[in-house]
C-alpha cells in the first residue's frame, strides 16, 4: 500500500522551527490542541518531536524560568525524552503499524530526507477498520 494515501501533507500539519522560543512553541502547541509538534530545520529536515512532557521536565528543572527567559529559550535546548521516528515515503505498510504503536504520529520523509508530512495512529486504524468491513474474514 502506498503510505501516500494516508499522509497528512505538510501545508496542514502545524510544526516549529528548532530557532522557536519556548514560548512560540507552547503557544502554538496550545493553539493547535496537540501534546506533540514536529521540529523541523529552515532546509526542511526533520529534528525530532518535542512533546509536553518534555517541556513540563524543563520547567520543572529550570525553576527561575520566567516568561521573558521562556521567550529566549530557543526549543533546541529542551532535552528531548524521544523522538518519534521518521519513515521514509517508500516505507510498508506494516513498518508504518508497527511505528504507529509507540507514537501518535509518524513523520514522513522525501527521497532527499526533507519533511512532507505525518501519518497519524488515527488514519491507519481507520484505514485498517476500512479494510476489514470490505474484506471481512
Amino acid at each position: 500500500m502506498n503510505i501516500l494515501l494516508l499522509l497528512t501533507p505538510k501545508r496542514e500539519v502545524a510544526y516549529i522551527f528548532d530557532d522557536f522560543s519556548l514560548r512560540q512553541a507552547l503557544e502554538k502547541m496550545e493553539f493547535h490542541r496537540y501534546s506533540a509538534i514536529p521540529i523541523l530545520n529552515h532546509e526542511g529536515g526533520y529534528i525530532g518531536t518535542l512533546t509536553e512532557g518534555d517541556i513540563l521536565w524543563f520547567l520543572k528543572n529550570n525553576e527561575q524560568l520566567s516568561l521573558k527567559k521562556a521567550q529566549e529559550t530557543p526549543v533546541s535546548r529542551i532535552p528531548r525524552l524521544r523522538d518519534n521516528f521518521a519513515v521514509k515515503i517508500t516505507t510498508n505498510f506494516d513498518d508504518l503499524v508497527a511505528k504507529s504503536i509507540n507514537q501518535n504520529f509518524i513523520p514522513v520523509l522525501d527521497d532527499q530526507e526533507l519533511f512532507i508530512g505525518i501519518v497519524t495512529r488515527k488514519d491507519i486504524i481507520l484505514h485498517m477498520h476500512k479494510q476489514m468491513i470490505k474484506y471481512p474474514l
